[in-house]
């Protein structure tokens, strides 16, 4: 698996990324909201550079100009619902892009620590042939992402494979380069330091659908 840690330089992403953890900051959720968006746009910036182009010829009012344009398709996939705002930050930027949304969830059986993971709720383009972006702000575990992943590419083979998440612990990286093609590329605005005893990422953020659209029941 390829990775790409895009906190290793200084830029404005680090500047997101402080607001979306501080707690004062968080209060405000439509802050949280566009503040995840503008990462996730960022990343697509980052991300468009590695896709393929082709050459095109564009008319202009006073002549031509040669240029490059996007090549392959894309279908941006997001795991609901933590993953909306990031998949509108893509979107803006892979504007022409096709879209997915798939449900993940942690499901306790015995109301204890332990817990699988269930994907029930999908409605995907079709990604076959086609640049796939997986986006969900928060790698803890990566149990979420590989069933997701699993799931999607049962009868379909894309052309490339990106996963975009904002925070990442190093174990959800170790799993997924465990469980993944090596062909695939992980973004990651951030690698935080561990997983706690509830395989929650510390430092972390908290819940990210909870600071974007309220707690759930």
């Amino acid at each position: 698996m390829q990775i790409h840690n895009l906190s290793e330089s200084d830029s404005v992403l680090n500047h997101f990324l402080a607001q979306i953890r501080a707690v004062d900051v968080q209060k405000d959720s439509m802050r949280f909201r566009r503040n995840i968006e503008r990462i996730g746009e960022i990343m697509a910036y980052e991300m468009s550079k590695i896709f393929p182009y082709e050459a095109v010829t564009i008319k202009t009012p006073l002549g031509t100009k040669s240029t490059t344009s996007s090549k392959d398709a894309t279908v941006i996939c997001s795991i609901l619902r933590a993953g909306l705002t990031l998949h509108q930050g893509f979107l803006n930027y892979f504007d022409a892009a096709e879209n997915g949304f798939i449900s993940a969830y942690r499901h306790h059986p015995n109301n204890d620590d332990y817990f699988d993971i269930l994907v029930e709720y999908q409605a995907i383009a079709d990604i076959e042939g086609k640049n796939l972006l997986l986006v969900d702000p928060m790698l803890a575990t990566g149990q979420s992402i590989v069933a997701v992943y699993n799931k999607i590419i049962e009868n379909k083979k894309p052309a490339s494979v990106h996963i975009a998440v904002v925070i990442a612990a190093p174990e959800g990286i170790a799993y997924l380069k465990e469980h993944l093609p090596n062909t695939c590329h992980l973004w990651i605005a951030a690698i935080d330091e561990k997983l706690n005893e509830k395989s929650y990422i510390v430092p972390g953020l908290g819940d990210a659908g909870d600071l974007a659209y309220g707690p759930k029941l």
